[in-house]
C-alpha cells in the first residue's frame, strides 16, 4: 500500500521540500535550445503520436502521403510502397520531384532544406504554394520520418537528371548529387526505422495495406501498390479504384444488404472546395459515415458532416411531404431516422482546412458546411426525384426507423436518467466499488453465474466493480435499436457505465476509466467477447477511441509439479513452459474450460490483480476495417462470416497434448 502525502515525497522515510534553495540552482545555463532536428529525437511522440508500431506506421503514412499530394495535384498516377527483408522501407511516385535548386535564403538545396528542417515545404498556401489542397500542412513530416530513421535516401528524378542525398537519424551523411540522367519525373525515399525510437520495428503489412486501399478509394484513377519483400518476394497488392469513394461504398456494403442497387454519387465545387459524396442505404440498422477533408479522416467529423446531415434531412423530408410519402399529420423524420441503414463517404478538398486539434480529427472551417449542405440539397433532391422506387425505399425505411424511436423512448429515458448507481441492485448483478474517482475505478464486464460470483469474492471492492451479465449478450447487429433497449442486460451495462449511447454520449459522465471485458478462455468466451465489442463499438465508439477498454486475458493452463505452479496465457506460452522441464518430470496440466472453474485466489492471482494480471488494450487503427469486421462477423449475412472463417482458420493451431 501507497499513501500519497499532497506537497511532499517520502524517500526513505525523509521528507524532500522542493521549496527549498530551487530558485538558486535554476539559472540561465539550464535554458536549453534544440536545434535542427533535435526536438523529434528528443520527444518523438510530439511529431508521430507514440513510438509503439502505431507510430511505427505513421512513418510510412508521412511520406505516402507526401506523394498523395502530388496525385491531388493533378500529377502523380502512380505510387509504389515496398518492404523490404531489413524491414526498410521504400516509397516511389512519378510526381514533380522535390526541387533540388538552392534555397534563396537558407544557402541549401530545397531537397535538403525539406528532409532536414522542421516546418519547411511547399504547403502553406498563398499564391507561390506548390499545391493548392495537401493533408500535410506542417511541413514535418518528411524531416520527421529522416530524424527517426538510421538510414534515409531520398532520389529524385526532375529536370533530366537523378539527384540523390543520404541522411542518418537526421544528420547529412552525403551531400545532393547527380549519379545520372532520366527524362522521368518523380521522388523515391528509401528509410529505415531507428530501433533506438521505436518499441519494434516490423512492419504490419496488413495495417499498411488498409491505409493504402482506403487513400486509393478517396484519390480516383491514382494506382497504389505495396509490396512486401520478406516472406514472399512476388506478394503485392495494387488498388486502383477508377469509380473512387463510389467504389469505397460499394465495398463497404458488399457484406450487408441494399435495399437499392444504384449508389448516389455527386461531385461539385462550391466556394472554391471541392465536394464529393456517395451514399447507398442497406438492411442494417446502424449508420456508417465516414468523412475526409484532404484525405485525412475526419473521425469526429466536423462542419462538413453537419452540412451533410442536415441536407440529407432536410432533403428526404422534403421529398416525402411533396410526393404524399409523408402525411399531412405525419412529424417531420428526424436525422436518427433518416440515417438508419445508410453507408455515406463524403470527401471534400479545400485549400485551407482548420481543425480543432492537432489531431486533425474534427473540420472547423463554417465555410465547408455551407459547401456540403448546397450541393447535397441539389443533386440528391435529382437523384430522388429521377428515381422514385428508390425514394420511396428509403422514406420506407425511416418511417419504420422512426417508428422504433418512438417505442424505444420511454425505455431510453428510463436507462439514461440511471446516471448515478450509488451502489442498488440492477438486473445485472452490480456489485459495486466504493471508491468515487473514476480514474482508480474499473469495471469487470463478466459472464455466467458462478463466474461473477467467483470475480466478487476476488475483487478488490474498493476500485473493482463486477457486472455479472446473465447468458450471452445481445447481438445488436442484428437488432433495431427499441429491441436492444428492451434487453435487460443492456440496459444493466449502460446505466453502470454512466456515459449514456449515442446523440446523449457524455464521456464526462464515465464512471469507470478501465472497463473490463473478462470471459472464458474457450469458443464460447470469444463469441461473448466479441457481442460485448460490438455493443461498446456500435453505441459507445468513443470509449475504445480513447482508450477505456480492455480485454481480460484469464490462463488457458495450470502447470503443476511438486506443488510449484505456472499458468499458461496461450498455446504458445504452454509449449515454452513444458519444454522448460525436465525429461522425467510429468507435470499435471490442467485446461481451463470457463473462469467458474477456478476459485478466488486463482481468479484474483490470475486475471485481476493488477500487479501480475495481463490486459489487452482494445484500439482501432481504421474505423473502416473495424465497421467491416463487425459487419462480417455479426450480420445478417453467413456467407462473409464463413469466408471469414475459412480465410483465418489456418492461421489458428489446435494444441495436441
Amino acid at each position: 500500500m501507497h499513501d500519497n502525502n499532497a506537497g511532499n515525497n517520502i524517500v526513505n522515510n525523509e521528507e524532500i521540500n522542493f521549496t527549498e534553495n530551487t530558485a538558486a540552482e535554476y539559472s540561465a545555463d539550464q535554458i536549453e535550445v534544440l536545434e535542427g532536428l533535435d526536438p523529434v529525437r528528443k520527444r518523438p511522440g510530439m511529431y508521430i503520436s507514440s513510438t509503439s508500431i502505431r507510430g511505427l506506421h505513421q512513418l510510412v503514412h508521412e511520406i505516402m502521403d507526401n506523394a498523395v499530394d502530388e496525385a491531388l495535384a493533378g500529377i502523380c498516377t502512380d505510387i509504389f510502397i515496398t518492404i523490404h527483408a531489413d524491414n526498410s522501407v521504400t516509397v516511389s511516385d512519378n510526381g514533380r520531384g522535390i526541387p533540388v535548386g538552392m534555397h534563396k535564403t537558407k544557402g541549401v538545396s530545397a531537397l535538403q532544406l525539406v528532409y532536414s528542417t522542421l516546418h519547411a515545404g511547399g504547403k502553406f498556401g498563398g499564391d507561390n504554394s506548390g499545391y493548392k489542397v495537401s493533408g500535410g500542412l506542417h511541413g514535418v513530416g518528411a524531416a520527421v520520418v529522416n530524424a527517426l530513421s538510421t538510414e534515409c535516401i531520398v532520389t529524385v528524378k526532375r529536370e533530366g537528371k537523378i539527384h540523390q542525398i543520404k541522411f542518418s537519424r537526421g544528420d547529412l551523411v552525403s551531400p545532393l548529387a547527380i549519379i545520372g540522367d532520366s527524362d522521368e519525373t518523380g521522388t523515391t525515399v528509401h528509410f529505415k526505422p531507428d530501433p533506438e525510437v521505436f518499441e519494434d520495428i516490423v512492419f504490419d503489412f496488413d495495417t499498411l495495406k488498409q491505409r493504402v486501399r482506403e487513400t486509393a478509394f478517396l484519390t480516383k484513377g491514382l494506382s497504389l501498390t505495396l509490396k512486401d519483400e520478406r516472406q514472399d518476394p512476388e506478394m503485392e497488392r495494387t488498388y486502383l479504384y477508377k469509380g473512387g469513394i463510389s467504389e469505397f461504398v460499394e465495398h463497404v456494403n458488399k457484406n450487408k444488404t441494399p435495399i437499392f442497387d444504384k449508389i448516389f454519387y455527386t461531385e461539385a465545387v462550391r466556394e472554391d472546395i471541392h465536394v464529393e459524396v456517395a451514399l447507398q442505404y442497406n438492411e442494417n440498422f446502424t449508420e456508417t459515415t465516414y468523412s475526409f477533408v484532404n484525405n485525412i479522416n475526419t473521425i469526429d467529423g466536423g462542419t462538413h458532416m453537419v452540412g451533410f446531415r442536415a441536407a440529407l434531412t432536410k432533403t428526404i423530408n422534403d421529398y416525402g411531404r411533396k410526393f404524399g410519402l409523408l402525411k399531412e399529420n405525419d412529424k417531420n423524420l428526424s436525422g436518427d431516422d433518416v440515417r438508419e441503414g445508410l453507408t455515406a463517404v463524403i470527401s471534400i478538398k479545400i485549400q485551407e482546412p482548420q481543425f480543432e486539434s492537432q489531431t486533425k480529427v474534427k473540420l472547423g472551417n463554417s465555410i465547408a458546411r455551407t459547401a456540403v449542405e448546397s450541393v447535397m440539397n441539389e443533386y440528391f433532391k435529382y437523384f430522388l426525384e429521377e428515381n422514385p422506387a428508390i425514394g420511396k425505399s428509403i422514406i420506407d425505411k425511416a418511417l419504420l426507423a422512426s417508428r422504433a424511436r418512438e417505442a424505444a423512448k420511454k425505455a431510453r429515458d428510463l436507462v439514461l436518467r440511471k446516471s448515478a448507481l450509488e451502489g442498488n441492485r440492477l438486473p445485472g448483478k452490480l456489485a459495486d466499488c466504493t471508491e468515487k474517482d473514476p480514474a482508480k475505478c474499473e469495471i469487470f464486464l463478466v459472464e455466467g453465474d458462478s463466474a461473477g460470483g467467483s470475480a466478487i469474492g476476488a475483487r478488490t471492492s474498493k476500485t473493482q466493480a463486477i457486472l455479472g451479465l446473465r447468458g450471452k449478450p445481445l447481438n445488436v447487429e442484428k437488432a433495431r435499436f427499441d429491441k436492444i433497449l428492451e434487453n435487460e442486460e443492456i440496459r444493466a451495462m449502460i446505466t453502470a457505465i454512466g456515459v449514456g449511447i449515442k446523440d446523449d454520449f457524455d464521456i464526462a459522465k464515465l464512471r469507470y476509466h478501465k472497463i473490463i471485458i473478462m470471459a472464458d478462455a474457450d469458443v464460447d468466451g470469444e463469441h461473448i467477447r466479441t457481442l460485448l465489442l460490438t455493443f461498446i463499438y456500435r453505441f459507445m465508439p468513443q470509449l475504445i477511441d480513447d482508450g477505456y477498454v480492455y480485454i481480460a486475458q484469464p490462463p488457458l493452463f495450470k502447470i503443476e509439479h511438486r506443488r510449484q505452479i505456472k499458468y499458461a496465457y496461450s498455446n504458445d506460452e504452454y509449449q515454452r513452459l513444458i519444454k522448460e522441464y525436465p525429461p522425467d518430470a510429468r507435470p499435471t496440466v490442467s485446461r481451463y474450460k470457463g473462469l467458474g472453474e477456478m476459485n478466488k485466489e486463482q481468479l484474483w492471482e490470475t486475471t485481476m490483480d493488477p500487479e501480475r494480471r495481463v490486459l489487452k488494450k482494445v484500439t482501432i487503427d481504421s474505423h473502416f476495417e473495424a465497421d467491416d469486421i463487425f459487419t462480417r462477423l455479426m450480420g445478417e449475412k453467413v456467407e462473409p462470416r464463413r469466408e471469414f472463417i475459412e480465410e483465418y482458420a489456418a492461421t489458428v493451431r489446435e494444441l495436441d497434448f
